[in-house]
């Protein structure tokens, strides 16, 4: 087993980055935050802080050959992701795999690979390179669609279409949220679902693969709003959903937690989507489960044992959105949020705001997810982002 301190590189320093810095903090890790900009959430609590374009190859290739790092953890979706492969071999681990990295930033690749090579049951796609085809493709799916940029995140470019007369506000709106170069979209049929589920999936170096209990969430305009665990399903539903979830992860390989997205619609689990890394809607497990999403990610890729995952008898999260653009931010109501038992109030610390944008988290636990949704409604409902101070 290799000592530590252990030296961790994030690629991406967003609020989810933040937790895994924390995690790796706790376990005595040096890390070091990487993103676009500075003062991201990470960068509050790692050792280094680095500001690089995330998309410039040769940018990623020095930063991450000048500190060396044990194992490089790709926290975004916005990656020069072919440098990770030259990284890799280097000898340089990236988390999962540098290809495990590049297949699921592109909706295209992973949906191909599950529904394709592995047989896993998707909702009906076609893909489109111009506003033509979309329409010569969405037709025959029945409406309404879902649009989506194959490379995009938090939902950006996402809508629902009735009729084929709105494909082509879709098709720029597809366009204005697409990260990268890409001028595809892949079309969906909308799939009438009873519920949206993440399943997180632990991959380990040397153990079997584990599973935390399934988490319901809800998304508007394809990011999501709040979360639950765990999600009532039948026994038939999450052997299903297990058994798919551990086909796609070994194919992709590497070790780490993986955020496996299913829709159930009636009996039948269906593939959504992956993240090979912790998931937003997992925010929940900071007060729901004895490890949270992130201490399993760091244990897996460190190669540490995880005897046990236990879980609350019920547990929520409900987002605190900013409303208007604010380059400096501030909270009201904090206080207010924080009168119930078994609550807690997560502000990520991102330093400017956009009507939309996450900025912190309410988490509840509760004799039932009523109960605890409840509790995370009201918490984050107290909390009001305001401008803060630009004083220097």
């Amino acid at each position: 087993m290799p000592s530590f301190p252990r030296t961790v590189m994030l690629l991406g320093s967003g609020e989810l980055g933040k937790e895994v810095a924390i995690a790796a903090q706790r376990l005595g890790c040096r890390v070091i935050a990487c993103d676009r900009y500075a003062a991201a959430p990470a960068m509050h609590v790692a050792d280094v802080a680095e500001v690089l374009p995330m998309t410039d190859a040769d940018a990623l290739l020095e930063v991450v050959r000048r500190h060396q790092p044990d194992v490089v953890i790709p926290e975004i979706e916005a990656l020069a992701v072919h440098a990770l492969a030259e990284l890799e071999q280097e000898g340089i681990t990236v988390i999962p795999t540098a290809r495990a990295t590049a297949v699921t930033m592109n909706r295209d690749r992973i949906r191909d690979l599950a529904a394709g090579e592995l047989g896993l049951r998707t909702a009906r796609f076609a893909y489109a390179s111009n506003a033509e085809e979309l329409t010569a493709v969405a037709e025959p799916l029945g409406w309404p669609v879902v649009v989506k940029p194959v490379m995009s995140s938090s939902g950006k470019g996402q809508s629902v279409v009735t009729c084929a007369d709105d494909l082509p506000k879709a098709w720029e709106a597809a366009m204005a949220g697409a990260r990268g170069t890409s001028t595809q979209v892949i079309v969906e049929e909308f799939l009438h679902f009873d519920l949206e589920i993440t399943l997180l999936t632990i991959r380990q170096r040397n153990g079997e693969t584990l599973f935390c209990a399934p988490i319901g969430h809800e998304q508007e305009g394809g990011d999501y709003q709040c979360s639950w665990q765990p999600a009532q399903l039948s026994d038939q539903q999450l052997r299903q959903a297990q058994a798919m979830a551990k086909t796609v992860t070994d194919n992709l390989g590497g070790a780490g937690l993986f955020g496996v997205e299913f829709f159930l619609c009636g009996d039948e689990v269906i593939f959504s989507e992956l993240s090979p890394r912790p998931h937003d809607t997992g925010l929940v497990t900071l007060i729901s489960q004895n490890l949270s999403e992130f201490e399993l990610h760091l244990r897996a890729v460190l190669g540490l044992p995880i005897p046990t995952i236990t879980a609350a008898d019920a547990a929520a999260s409900r987002v605190i959105l900013a409303q208007t653009n604010m380059d400096s931010v501030a909270f009201e109501g904090v206080e207010q949020a924080l009168t119930e038992a078994d609550t807690q109030v997560l502000l990520f610390g991102k330093p400017t705001a956009r009507p939309g944008r996450r900025m912190g988290v309410a988490l509840a636990r509760g004799g039932d997810r009523k109960e605890a949704q409840a509790k995370a409604d009201r918490a984050a409902a107290c909390v009001t982002v305001i401008p803060g101070s630009t004083a220097a």
